[in-house]
């Protein structure tokens, strides 16, 4: 295979050959030191978060639930998309939401952060306790709701009285 007296440079014998251990070792070393490098650099960890789906309608949002580093922009790349979200209502009224929670321990085991939205959401269906603000929300619609209808009633009495 290598060059014998009498033959001229056969140098496609010698690429058939791979890499001397030098040069995988080498390899191996900058794969490993560029991703470091890359985390070290960005400064940042990983997030699930929500992400915004396609652009095929106007003014009708949808959105994945994904995995992906907190310095990504909002509909850039992720690592993995971990579930989704409707946040309009169906003619049934309701918000739709899947979520794929055998990878979303994974990624909570791995150190993932879920953002703010994305923890009110698996507080409501039941993988964390309800965030303090969605019960906080909750009571003010309550009354807010009681008065409208405790200021109707008062209204439509009033006007029985009158007439």
């Amino acid at each position: 295979m290598f060059k014998q007296e009498g033959q001229g440079n056969n140098w496609g014998d010698l690429a058939s050959l791979g890499p001397t251990p030098a040069e995988d070792n080498r390899a191996n070393t900058m794969v490993h030191l560029s991703s470091l490098l890359l985390k070290k650099y960005h400064g940042g960890y990983v997030v699930i978060r929500l992400a915004l789906a396609g652009h095929k309608q106007a003014n009708r949002p949808f959105y994945r639930v994904v995995a992906a580093y907190n310095k990504r922009a909002r509909d850039g790349k992720y690592l993995e998309q971990l579930g989704t979200y409707d946040p309009l209502p169906n003619i049934h009224n309701e918000k739709l939401v899947s979520f794929n929670f055998d990878r979303i321990k994974y990624w909570i085991g791995c150190g993932a952060h879920p953002t703010m939205p994305v923890a009110k959401l698996l507080g409501l269906a039941g993988f964390f306790p309800l965030h303090p603000m969605t019960i906080t929300e909750a009571e003010r619609r309550r009354a807010q709701t009681e008065l409208i209808a405790t200021g109707t009633e008062e209204g439509l009495q009033e006007r029985q009285k009158e007439a």
